[in-house]
Protein backbone atom coordinates (compact mmCIF):
# COMPACT_ATOMS: atom_id res chain seq x y z
CA UNK A 1 0.00 0.00 0.00
CA UNK A 2 1.60 3.36 -0.88
CA UNK A 3 1.89 5.87 1.31
CA UNK A 4 -0.57 7.64 0.01
CA UNK A 5 -3.23 5.37 0.55
CA UNK A 6 -1.89 4.93 4.52
CA UNK A 7 -2.73 9.02 4.65
CA UNK A 8 -6.15 8.67 3.13
CA UNK A 9 -8.83 9.20 5.97
CA UNK A 10 -11.22 6.41 6.96
CA UNK A 11 -14.04 8.61 4.78
CA UNK A 12 -11.81 8.65 1.74
CA UNK A 13 -10.56 4.75 2.42
CA UNK A 14 -14.38 3.52 2.19
CA UNK A 15 -15.50 6.70 -1.01
CA UNK A 16 -11.98 4.47 -2.50
CA UNK A 17 -13.46 0.72 -2.07
CA UNK A 18 -17.29 1.68 -3.30
CA UNK A 19 -15.21 2.87 -6.27
CA UNK A 20 -13.48 -0.06 -6.30
CA UNK A 21 -16.57 -1.98 -5.53
CA UNK A 22 -18.25 -0.21 -9.19
CA UNK A 23 -15.37 -1.16 -11.34
CA UNK A 24 -15.71 -4.60 -10.32
CA UNK A 25 -19.24 -5.19 -10.63
CA UNK A 26 -19.64 -2.97 -14.02
CA UNK A 27 -16.59 -4.53 -15.37
CA UNK A 28 -15.10 -1.18 -16.59
CA UNK A 29 -11.93 -2.71 -16.69
CA UNK A 30 -12.06 -4.20 -20.24
CA UNK A 31 -8.03 -5.89 -19.74
CA UNK A 32 -6.18 -7.47 -16.86
CA UNK A 33 -2.66 -6.17 -15.97
CA UNK A 34 -1.48 -9.56 -17.65
CA UNK A 35 -2.99 -11.27 -20.80
CA UNK A 36 -5.78 -13.74 -20.99
CA UNK A 37 -3.93 -17.00 -21.11
CA UNK A 38 -6.64 -18.00 -23.81
CA UNK A 39 -4.59 -15.34 -26.09
CA UNK A 40 -3.61 -17.27 -29.41
CA UNK A 41 -5.42 -20.39 -28.53
CA UNK A 42 -7.79 -21.17 -31.45
CA UNK A 43 -11.65 -21.09 -30.87
CA UNK A 44 -12.72 -24.45 -31.26
CA UNK A 45 -16.52 -25.05 -32.34
CA UNK A 46 -18.84 -26.11 -29.93
CA UNK A 47 -22.35 -27.01 -29.89
CA UNK A 48 -25.10 -24.47 -28.04
CA UNK A 49 -25.79 -26.71 -25.22
CA UNK A 50 -21.65 -26.66 -24.88
CA UNK A 51 -21.37 -23.28 -25.00
CA UNK A 52 -24.08 -22.81 -22.76
CA UNK A 53 -22.52 -25.13 -20.37
CA UNK A 54 -18.92 -23.87 -20.40
CA UNK A 55 -21.03 -20.13 -20.35
CA UNK A 56 -21.73 -21.05 -16.34
CA UNK A 57 -18.92 -22.34 -14.80
CA UNK A 58 -17.29 -19.44 -16.31
CA UNK A 59 -19.94 -17.49 -14.75
CA UNK A 60 -19.57 -18.98 -11.76
CA UNK A 61 -15.78 -18.72 -11.93
CA UNK A 62 -16.76 -14.21 -12.57
CA UNK A 63 -18.48 -14.06 -9.74
CA UNK A 64 -16.47 -16.20 -7.54
CA UNK A 65 -13.60 -12.89 -8.58
CA UNK A 66 -16.23 -11.06 -7.71
CA UNK A 67 -16.32 -12.22 -4.39
CA UNK A 68 -12.27 -12.78 -3.68
CA UNK A 69 -12.43 -9.21 -4.60
CA UNK A 70 -15.16 -8.15 -2.08
CA UNK A 71 -13.13 -10.16 0.46
CA UNK A 72 -9.75 -8.63 -0.24
CA UNK A 73 -11.52 -4.98 -0.11
CA UNK A 74 -12.79 -5.61 3.18
CA UNK A 75 -9.94 -7.00 4.73
CA UNK A 76 -7.94 -4.41 3.44
CA UNK A 77 -9.73 -1.65 4.92
CA UNK A 78 -10.08 -3.32 8.21
CA UNK A 79 -6.26 -5.20 8.90
CA UNK A 80 -4.75 -3.99 11.71
CA UNK A 81 -0.93 -4.68 10.33
CA UNK A 82 0.32 -2.74 6.95
CA UNK A 83 2.25 -5.66 5.64
CA UNK A 84 -1.20 -7.61 5.75
CA UNK A 85 -2.99 -4.47 4.31
CA UNK A 86 -0.06 -4.79 1.41
CA UNK A 87 -0.68 -8.59 0.89
CA UNK A 88 -4.77 -8.16 0.40
CA UNK A 89 -4.21 -5.44 -2.09
CA UNK A 90 -1.80 -7.39 -4.29
CA UNK A 91 -3.87 -10.47 -4.15
CA UNK A 92 -6.83 -8.51 -5.11
CA UNK A 93 -4.46 -6.58 -8.16
CA UNK A 94 -4.55 -10.21 -9.27
CA UNK A 95 -7.86 -11.49 -8.69
CA UNK A 96 -8.66 -8.33 -11.36
CA UNK A 97 -6.71 -10.03 -13.79
CA UNK A 98 -9.26 -13.06 -13.25
CA UNK A 99 -11.90 -10.74 -13.53
CA UNK A 100 -11.39 -9.99 -17.06
CA UNK A 101 -10.38 -13.45 -18.24
CA UNK A 102 -13.43 -14.87 -16.91
CA UNK A 103 -15.58 -11.43 -18.81
CA UNK A 104 -13.80 -11.84 -21.46
CA UNK A 105 -14.43 -15.42 -21.93
CA UNK A 106 -17.79 -14.69 -21.58
CA UNK A 107 -18.31 -11.77 -24.30
CA UNK A 108 -16.90 -14.69 -26.55
CA UNK A 109 -19.63 -16.72 -25.86
CA UNK A 110 -22.11 -14.01 -26.34
CA UNK A 111 -23.05 -14.67 -22.50
CA UNK A 112 -23.04 -12.39 -19.64
CA UNK A 113 -22.03 -12.01 -15.70
CA UNK A 114 -23.96 -12.57 -13.18
CA UNK A 115 -27.29 -10.35 -12.12
CA UNK A 116 -26.34 -11.46 -8.71
CA UNK A 117 -22.78 -10.17 -8.34
CA UNK A 118 -23.67 -7.03 -6.34
CA UNK A 119 -25.24 -9.03 -3.50
CA UNK A 120 -22.34 -11.69 -3.55
CA UNK A 121 -19.79 -8.63 -3.43
CA UNK A 122 -21.76 -6.93 -0.57
CA UNK A 123 -21.75 -10.32 1.46
CA UNK A 124 -18.19 -11.47 0.24
CA UNK A 125 -17.18 -7.68 1.71
CA UNK A 126 -18.74 -7.69 4.82
CA UNK A 127 -17.34 -11.15 5.94
CA UNK A 128 -13.90 -9.52 4.99
CA UNK A 129 -14.21 -6.59 6.86
CA UNK A 130 -15.42 -8.57 9.92
CA UNK A 131 -12.73 -10.89 9.64
CA UNK A 132 -10.06 -7.72 9.18
CA UNK A 133 -11.45 -6.37 12.79
CA UNK A 134 -11.03 -9.91 14.24
CA UNK A 135 -7.59 -10.32 13.68
CA UNK A 136 -5.27 -10.64 11.11
CA UNK A 137 -4.65 -14.19 11.94
CA UNK A 138 -8.25 -14.88 11.14
CA UNK A 139 -8.31 -12.66 8.03
CA UNK A 140 -5.56 -14.21 6.52
CA UNK A 141 -7.35 -17.66 7.83
CA UNK A 142 -9.81 -16.24 5.27
CA UNK A 143 -7.70 -15.91 2.64
CA UNK A 144 -6.19 -19.33 2.62
CA UNK A 145 -9.46 -21.62 2.96
CA UNK A 146 -11.38 -19.17 0.33
CA UNK A 147 -8.29 -20.08 -2.46
CA UNK A 148 -8.41 -23.89 -1.04
CA UNK A 149 -12.28 -23.91 -1.99
CA UNK A 150 -11.48 -21.64 -4.67
CA UNK A 151 -9.21 -24.19 -6.42
CA UNK A 152 -11.03 -27.32 -5.51
CA UNK A 153 -14.21 -25.50 -7.68
CA UNK A 154 -11.71 -25.06 -10.50
CA UNK A 155 -10.03 -28.45 -10.66
CA UNK A 156 -14.05 -29.91 -10.81
CA UNK A 157 -14.91 -27.28 -13.67
CA UNK A 158 -11.71 -28.35 -15.48
CA UNK A 159 -13.07 -32.04 -15.75
CA UNK A 160 -16.38 -30.17 -16.59
CA UNK A 161 -15.18 -28.35 -19.61
CA UNK A 162 -15.20 -29.76 -23.03
CA UNK A 163 -12.48 -31.13 -24.24
CA UNK A 164 -11.80 -29.05 -27.03
CA UNK A 165 -12.48 -25.74 -25.39
CA UNK A 166 -8.66 -25.05 -25.26
CA UNK A 167 -9.73 -21.46 -24.21
CA UNK A 168 -11.33 -21.81 -21.09
CA UNK A 169 -8.56 -24.57 -20.22
CA UNK A 170 -6.05 -22.13 -20.21
CA UNK A 171 -7.74 -19.90 -18.58
CA UNK A 172 -8.74 -21.97 -15.42
CA UNK A 173 -5.51 -23.51 -15.32
CA UNK A 174 -3.70 -20.27 -14.32
CA UNK A 175 -6.13 -19.47 -12.24
CA UNK A 176 -5.98 -22.19 -10.07
CA UNK A 177 -2.06 -21.54 -10.03
CA UNK A 178 -2.52 -18.07 -8.54
CA UNK A 179 -5.31 -19.24 -6.67
CA UNK A 180 -3.12 -21.99 -5.01
CA UNK A 181 -0.30 -18.94 -4.52
CA UNK A 182 -2.60 -17.41 -2.35
CA UNK A 183 -3.38 -19.48 -0.12
CA UNK A 184 0.54 -20.36 0.45
CA UNK A 185 1.28 -16.99 0.84
CA UNK A 186 -1.66 -16.33 3.63
CA UNK A 187 -0.85 -19.48 5.07
CA UNK A 188 3.02 -18.37 5.43
CA UNK A 189 2.07 -15.23 6.80
CA UNK A 190 0.69 -16.53 9.78
CA UNK A 191 -2.92 -18.01 9.10
CA UNK A 192 -5.02 -19.56 11.07
CA UNK A 193 -6.87 -22.37 10.50
CA UNK A 194 -10.71 -21.81 10.66
CA UNK A 195 -12.89 -23.68 12.72
CA UNK A 196 -14.58 -26.64 11.50
CA UNK A 197 -18.15 -24.40 11.70
CA UNK A 198 -16.79 -21.71 9.90
CA UNK A 199 -15.17 -23.58 7.52
CA UNK A 200 -18.67 -25.71 6.70
CA UNK A 201 -20.49 -21.99 6.84
CA UNK A 202 -17.90 -20.94 3.83
CA UNK A 203 -19.35 -24.12 2.04
CA UNK A 204 -22.17 -23.60 1.98
CA UNK A 205 -21.95 -20.01 0.98
CA UNK A 206 -19.87 -21.48 -1.94
CA UNK A 207 -22.75 -23.88 -3.07
CA UNK A 208 -25.59 -21.28 -2.97
CA UNK A 209 -23.28 -18.97 -5.07
CA UNK A 210 -22.40 -22.22 -7.67
CA UNK A 211 -26.17 -22.64 -8.15
CA UNK A 212 -27.40 -19.93 -8.58
CA UNK A 213 -24.53 -18.27 -10.73
CA UNK A 214 -24.88 -20.67 -13.12
CA UNK A 215 -28.23 -19.84 -14.39
CA UNK A 216 -28.25 -16.35 -13.13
Amino acid sequence: MSSANRNLSFLDQLLTQADRALRTIAGSSAEGARPSPARGKAETELSSEEAKHVAGLMRINHTGEVCAQGLYQGQALTAKLEQVRHAMQHASNEEEDHLAWCRGRLNELHSHTSLLNPFFYGASFSIGALAGIAGDKWSLGFVAETEHQVCKHLESHLQKLPEQDEKSKAILEQMKIDEAQHAETATNAGGAKLPLPIRAGMTLMSKVMTKTTYHI
